[in-house]
């Protein structure tokens, strides 16, 4: 039988995962300041964990102005060439 290829992955545990375990949801109310040492494990707030993708359409922008720029620039050289 052959090993599923999520497991042969050597990061495969380093993906977003939407479920946190209760140490990790611990760690990150202690980093809001909402968990104080010495409280119950049990009954957590939920805690929200989202996959981010900050940047992604200013960087997509910035691309395209760069690329818009570029062209504009090509145009003008080979305008220039055509007069000379």
């Amino acid at each position: 039988m052959s090993i599923d290829r999520s497991l042969k992955v050597k990061g495969a545990l380093e993906r977003h995962r939407n479920v946190l375990s209760r140490a990790e949801r611990i760690d990150k109310l202690k980093d809001e300041e909402v968990w104080q040492e010495g409280e119950s494990v049990f009954g957590l707030p939920k805690v929200a964990h989202r996959k981010s993708h900050a940047g992604r359409k200013a960087a997509a922008k910035e691309a395209a102005e760069a690329a818009t720029a570029e062209a504009a620039v090509e145009t003008t050289e080979t305008e220039s060439s055509k007069e000379e």
